[in-house]
């Protein structure tokens, strides 16, 4: 039998600390959930601690004007930088807590410390842009973790897979002109925040590292499970990352009350089997999930269950049966969709 991985979890009450109006869905609550799962597998996780990300680890993805605009709104706090996006005094502080949360879990799988983990971050970051929050984030804790990477590690080449049901703007436009990031993103389409379609496939040198899989509402495990397999698995492949980040959401699950997706708390397993199988064939297994979105707190329970059981596995879960490519099928639509772009750059692209 293989030794028991390392899997870390980074967690802190002080992310619960950025609070919003009276009922709105990003709430400290998603964190509870989160704990939720954590707590009958806490002797399985090593448990990070995370701390403030410096200026300068903000700068390589923000402007300092961004910076200084949320500290100010901060500073005249409760108040909205847009109608979904608000703040309270410690927003400022908790925002760098989450970036520098999720630097510290890449940085001690990077250092081969532990194998792969999770931030239980909030709030979550991958719809802020480089001068503006929005999308309730702040700032963009992945895009922060990735140029972590490549600066202070010396990682090359990241994937970042999205997976949230939102896609994620201020990520694919952080790195849409550069080739050593590939942005694989699942979404609901069209959807909030409006971008995202098959034919945004990044510009300059970085054409084809932006892969977008624009999905109909009512999506499920099926649909998911077959876009992993006939599009993720072919392009990480080629790519050959050195390291697997995503962008964790679990509002595609079926009880999540912003989108109309139908993924199960098995889905969630399946998907996370197939990402774990990836970074164990191709980056000695570096793989890092930091949360986003998921406003249904069962979905958030569940999405981390799957995902923390397929981490702390000694063996790599067994992979989905692959989903046929039915003609007339969403799942034909969307593969067909990825295909027409994309086609020539990956092999095997479409198959299963």
């Amino acid at each position: 039998m293989a030794a028991p991985r390392i899997t870390a979890v980074v967690e802190d009450s002080r992310y619960r600390d950025h609070r919003g109006p009276a009922g709105h869905p990003e709430r400290p609550d998603r964190l509870t959930a989160v704990a939720d799962a954590i707590a009958p597998r806490r002797d399985l996780l090593t448990a990070i601690a995370p701390r403030v990300a410096s200026r300068e680890e903000i700068l390589r993805i923000h402007s300092a004007d961004h910076l200084e605009h949320v500290a100010a709104a901060c500073r005249q706090a409760p108040a909205h930088l847009d109608p979904d996006t608000y703040v309270a005094a410690a927003s400022y502080d908790v925002g760098r807590l989450a970036a520098g949360g999720s630097i510290e879990l890449v940085h001690e799988i990077a250092a081969g410390r532990v194998h792969a983990g999770i931030a239980s971050v909030r709030p979550p970051g991958h719809h802020a842009e480089a001068d503006r929050a929005m999308g309730f984030c702040l700032f963009n804790n992945v895009a922060i973790a990735a140029r972590a990477l490549q600066a202070q590690e010396g990682v090359d080449r990241i994937l970042i897979l999205d997976w949230d049901v939102h896609h994620g703007n201020g990520t694919q436009h952080s790195f849409e002109d550069d080739p050593s990031v590939l942005y694989v993103s699942t979404h609901q389409y069209p959807y909030y925040p409006g971008t995202g379609s098959a034919a945004e496939a990044g510009r300059g040198r970085g054409v084809g590292a932006t892969v977008n899989i624009p999905m109909p509402a009512g999506c499920g495990d099926a649909e998911y499970i077959g876009a992993f397999q006939r599009i993720l698995v072919p392009v990480t492949r080629a790519f050959r990352p050195d390291f697997i980040l995503v962008s964790c959401g679990f509002d595609a699950h079926r009880e999540d009350p912003l989108a109309a997706m139908q993924v199960s708390g098995a889905g969630f397993a399946a998907l996370a089997a197939i990402v774990r199988r990836l970074a164990d064939e191709i980056c000695a297994g570096r793989l890092a999930f930091i949360l986003e979105g998921g406003y249904a707190l069962v979905g958030v329970r569940e999405g981390t269950e799957a995902v923390l059981d397929t981490l702390c596995a000694a063996d790599a879960p067994a992979l989905p049966p692959v989903v046929a490519l039915e003609s007339g099928s969403n799942l034909a639509h969307v593969v067909g969709c990825v295909v027409a772009v994309h086609a020539g750059r990956f092999p095997d692209l479409g198959a299963a």
